[in-house]
């Protein structure tokens, strides 16, 4: 996790400089406070994923670009690595396994969610469209007006750019996530 948090701070105040807006400003457009903006840039603190997309979203870019690894060789992620950003609603995190080259538009992530409150996302850049593969245990996957209950294995396509959810039905629910930007 902190090599994932110092990812964050340097990435966050790289992009806030790029976008010419001072810590007060950017953490009034994303609706959070100085205190945590100002946290996250020093490494310090325990980001949420709503709070990284809220970021993301007040810079203009897409939450892989604050945590992507931005490796030049080969990449291997071992599952007992993996280092999510927790979401701070639901038993729900993400962890970006690839972040979309220049010229792509895709990020590809593994979700791990256990039953309790649903992670609802708010839409995301206009034209977002999302994959799921499930691959173990239940969940309740896709736009939050008609989700639908998705088994290991099964596929499901949505769009990102409008309300949705995603909801363990089971303990140990695991799944392929990735978001696509047409």
């Amino acid at each position: 996790m902190e090599e994932l948090r110092t990812r964050i701070a340097r990435t966050l105040r790289r992009e806030r400089e790029a976008a010419s807006l001072s810590v007060s400003e950017l953490a009034r457009r994303a609706g959070v406070s100085k205190a945590t903006v100002s946290q996250l840039e020093s490494g310090a603190g325990n980001p949420s994923v709503e709070t990284l997309w809220a970021l993301g979203v007040a810079l203009d870019v897409p939450f892989a670009v604050l945590v992507d690894q931005q490796a030049n060789a080969p990449t291997l992620i071992r599952a007992e690595d993996l280092a999510g950003v927790p979401s701070a609603a639901a038993a729900y995190s993400a962890t970006l396994l690839s972040a979309s080259p220049p010229g792509a538009r895709r990020d590809i992530y593994l979700i791990t969610a256990e039953p309790g409150d649903a992670r609802r996302s708010d839409p995301h850049h206009p034209g977002t469209i999302e994959h799921v593969v499930l691959m173990s245990g239940r969940a309740l996957i896709g736009p939050a007006d008609e989700p639908v209950t998705l088994n290991p294995g099964d596929y499901l396509t949505y769009p990102g750019d409008a309300p949705h959810v995603f909801e363990a039905l089971t303990p140990g629910t695991r799944a392929v996530l990735v978001s696509e930007l047409r």
